[in-house]
């Protein structure tokens, strides 16, 4: 671990931001000429792998651009790309991004009525996809009258088949001279506080995310890094915090289409010498709950590991320093500003528990109600200046919501972007994060934040995953209550729920334990892996309005 040189490299920092700029040409055209660079190392579920360099990469492209162009596409519509980690997603989204057309990923988990919220809200006039989400593009393509075209991926005659758009003796379009204020991919946020929204991510936004990238992953690249991330490239962590930065630097990327599992993870990283992840809280409590001790069972090269979506917690922290021999960088971002504040262990010191700190060329505060910084020690909510602090333009925010301008209007205190946020700055200008604004809640006149009450409930053996919420009291307001996975081996007992109770009371205040555990098979979550409180929250609300208790 060398010295601090946190200030040193954010006075240094400056942007550089190309006009034109187009995120097809810096991912892969501009790579395509070394035949010997591998873009993607592609996994399928039953273990075949398929090698594909950017020259291979960069011919499909240029085919499917002209290929799309034919098919009356035009720069600025929305394509869906209904597709999970495979060569044909990496092709069709620089396609869609070299002809100056607005790719919309959406998950291949999406039921028939996600799709049709997403696909109806954004006007998209085409969708990509494989089997897997056929069914339910199919059922809903009545409802959405703007959706003229189905482009199909191994799905025998339904729609028309991806590969006629490659096969085509057409003339290559040229690239598409975009300023780097275009809108480049529409992203729906996860849905953790609300109904999803569209937010639309320019061109720049690409630039805007790498100086947290290269610092999270630890001065990536560097020779012989190869990239893995079970982070669906549908969501902002899997397409802006995985894909794309890697494709920027040229270097390779693991593709795996299939589900994740702690076995898989290390399987792949392991077959395939791994040396930099990205992967969530979620993730690495179950690898560390499965195989304490990996390294006694696979050979391992990883160098790095960037964690965000959720709290980590020490527990899981001091696993991977020990167990994996890598000290996590977290990291703090929204589908709206990604990338904007976290650790870079090789420059500045991670303190566990602790957001990070601002990454290079962001202006990062934590603000009142009233939009003003507070001192440090004093909570407040984690907000972004459009101007780094050189007072030039940060090129990491988002254009605006898809017709919602009071929606964006709102997400805005002056020249601050609010993220819904809470945390206290300290002296240092690390930030130590206190839950999402509408997830603290009070018991008893205490606030309790849930990430910390979920920290301790990890650390016990039995309990594998955790989620916090209040149940409402009319004595106190509210309880603090746990839903809790168990790890394998536990089962439900009240005699573990009193050991449970007593483990967070002997660590945290009297008041943070836990009055209630109800047991869960499994936490409900968003496909990005984040935890769904709200959804727990509002099923006590509903359970006390049936028992008279509210």
């Amino acid at each position: 671990m060398g010295e601090d040189r946190y200030h040193e490299i954010c006075r240094a920092h400056r942007w550089q931001v190309p006009d034109p700029f187009n995120i097809a040409d810096v991912c892969c055209r501009r790579w395509a000429a070394d035949g010997r660079r591998t873009a993607l190392i592609a996994v399928s579920d039953g273990g075949t792998v398929s090698r594909y360099g950017y020259a291979d990469v960069q011919q499909s492209v240029e085919r499917m651009a002209a290929g799309l162009s034919a098919r009356g596409v035009r720069r600025g519509d929305r394509v869906a790309v209904v597709l999970p980690q495979r060569f044909e997603t990496v092709v069709s989204l620089l396609a869609l991004l070299q002809i100056g057309a607005v790719a919309m990923p959406l998950s291949i988990l999406f039921g028939p009525d996600a799709l049709a919220y997403r696909l109806q809200d954004s006007d998209a006039v085409g969708a990509i996809c494989d089997p897997r989400a056929l069914s339910s593009l199919l059922a809903v393509r009545g409802q959405c009258p703007a959706l003229k075209s189905l482009w199909t991926v191994d799905c025998d005659g339904e729609g028309e088949d991806w590969r006629a758009l490659l096969a085509e003796d057409r003339e290559p379009v040229s690239g598409c001279s975009t300023s780097p204020r275009d809108p480049a991919v529409l992203i729906y946020t996860s849905g953790t506080t609300g109904p999803p929204k569209g937010a639309l991510v320019p061109h720049q936004a690409m630039i805007g995310n790498l100086p947290g990238f290269v610092a999270s992953q630890n001065d990536f690249p560097q020779p012989g890094d190869v990239f893995w991330s079970p982070a669906d490239w549908a969501w902002t962590g899997g397409l802006w915090d995985a894909l794309m930065p890697t494709l920027y630097f040229g270097m390779p990327i693991v593709g795996y289409d299939g589900r994740f599992s702690p076995e898989t993870a290390f399987g792949l990283m392991e077959a395939h010498g791994v040396t930099n992840t990205f992967l969530f809280p979620t993730a690495l409590k179950a690898m560390m709950k499965t195989f304490p001790r990996p390294r006694e069972r696979f050979d391992l090269r990883l160098r790095a590991i960037m964690s965000a979506g959720e709290a980590l917690g020490d527990a899981v922290f001091e696993w991977c320093r020990e167990a994996l021999g890598v000290t996590v960088n977290e990291m703090f971002g929204q589908t709206e500003i990604n990338y904007i504040i976290g650790n870079s262990h090789r420059h500045w010191p991670a303190r566990p528990g602790s957001m990070g700190r601002g990454y290079p060329g962001h202006r990062v505060a934590v603000i009142d109600e009233h939009g003003e910084p507070v001192a440090p020690g004093q909570e407040g909510e984690i907000a972004v200046h459009r101007c780094d602090v050189h007072g030039n333009p940060d090129p990491v925010f988002f254009l605006g919501y898809w017709k919602n301008d009071a929606a964006t209007e709102r997400k805005y205190s002056g020249d601050w972007c609010r993220t819904g946020d809470l945390a206290v700055a300290d002296e240092d200008d690390y930030l130590w994060y206190r839950g999402r604004a509408d997830d603290v809640f009070k018991a008893a006149g205490y606030r309790i934040g849930p990430s910390e009450v979920e920290n301790c409930l990890v650390k016990h053996p039995a309990v594998a995953n955790a989620a916090v919420v209040p149940k409402p009291d009319p004595a106190r307001g509210a309880l603090v209550k746990a839903y809790v996975v168990l790890a394998a081996g536990f089962a439900p007992s009240e005699s573990l729920i009193g050991e449970i109770q007593q483990h967070v009371r002997g660590l945290l205040a009297p008041y943070e334990y836990p009055k209630e555990i109800e047991f869960l098979d499994a936490l409900p979550m968003t496909t990005t892996g984040k935890v769904q409180r709200r959804v727990l929250r509002l099923q006590e609300e509903e359970r006390a309005r049936a028992e008279g208790r509210i």
